[in-house]
């Protein structure tokens, strides 16, 4: 495993919306493995393949309440098919857009349906900051960035940007 450079800003890669995985082999399991040890590494929560300069539908995500351990999700594919209706605003932060944060408004709770590293189908119910996290790497997918949704985008002070939720 090895740790791959996160793509910043304003790196057109993080603008195009990410093809389809169809082959599962080994090249997407390196990728994968790449991409929890980056994300750890950084540290964030989220990393979408999009962010490591690979245009493919892949993300990983790692987050736990305070009170449990965190768990390590990789979905292949993701998209979400169904979203509440009651939104919260939450502060965001992002690994490819170092130094700010914003207030974004997202669906409290989404459900998303995709793959496992494997190719074998999932399904996830997600509320508060795990569906959050989901909603904001799957938008990596897509060339949005949490900017493109930001009712405002302000720029963190040194010892602050530990505290914005960074992908």
């Amino acid at each position: 495993m090895a740790l791959r450079e996160i793509v910043t800003v304003p790196d057109q890669v993080l603008r195009r919306k990410a093809r389809k995985v169809t082959d599962f082999g080994p090249d997407l399991q390196k990728l994968i493995d790449d991409m929890v040890d980056t994300m750890r590494e950084a540290p964030g929560v989220g990393l979408a393949a999009p962010q490591v300069d690979v245009p493919m539908r892949v993300i990983v995500v790692e987050y736990g309440e305070e009170d449990e351990e965190p768990r390590l999700y990789t979905l292949v594919n993701p998209e979400i098919i169904r979203a509440s209706t009651d939104h919260e605003t939450g502060t965001e932060g992002c690994l490819s857009i170092p130094g700010y944060a914003g207030n974004v408004d997202r669906p409290l709770a989404v459900t998303i349906k995709g793959s496992n590293r494997r190719g074998q189908p999932v399904r996830i119910k997600a509320e508060g900051w795990l569906a959050r996290i989901f909603q904001h790497e799957i938008d990596h997918l897509d060339g949005v960035l949490f900017t493109d949704r930001a009712e405002n985008v302000w720029k963190l002070e040194e010892q602050d940007q530990t505290v914005a939720l960074a992908d």
